[in-house]
C-alpha cells in the first residue's frame, strides 16, 4: 500500500527530530571530549544514556515526520526525550540525585510515544 504524505503536514516533527539529533551529536561529542576525565564514570555513563535515548527519540521523530497522520506520538516522544535525557544531563553535571525520581516519567512518555505511533500507524493503514 502506498501512503501519500503531505510534506507540510508533518514538517514540525521532522524538523524537531533533526534538531534533536544534531543536539544529540553535539552533546555526545561534549561528553567524550569535555566530560571524560572530569566526571566519575557512573555520572558519565548517565550522561551517555541521556544522549543515546535522545537519539532514539530524534530518529523516531524523523521517521514519524514523514507520516502526516502521526500527530500525537511526536509530542510524547519529544516530551519524553526532554524529561528523560534532560534529567540525566542535569544529574550528571550537578550530582543532584533527586532528579533520578523524575527520569522514569520521561521513560514512560517515550514508551507511550512509541506505542501510540504503532497504534496510529495501524489505524491509518
Amino acid at each position: 500500500m502506498t501512503r501519500s504524505a503531505s510534506p507540510a503536514a508533518s514538517l514540525p516533527a521532522f524538523q524537531t527530530g533533526a534538531i534533536l539529533a544534531a543536539l544529540g551529536v553535539a552533546l555526545g561529542a561534549f561528553a567524550t571530549h569535555g566530560l571524560k576525565g572530569t566526571l566519575e564514570p557512573g555520572l558519565l555513563a548517565d550522561f551517555e544514556t541521556g544522549v543515546r535515548y535522545q537519539m532514539y527519540a530524534a530518529l523516531a521523530l524523523l521517521a514519524l515526520g514523514t507520516q502526516p497522520e502521526q500527530r500525537r506520538a511526536p509530542m510524547l516522544l519529544l516530551g519524553g526525550a526532554v524529561i528523560f535525557s534532560g534529567t540525566l544531563y542535569i544529574l550528571a553535571l550537578t550530582g543532584v540525585k533527586w532528579l533520578g525520581a523524575i527520569t522514569p516519567i520521561g521513560g514512560v512518555l517515550l514508551i507511550a510515544g512509541f506505542v501510540l505511533a504503532a497504534v496510529d500507524f495501524r489505524r491509518s493503514g
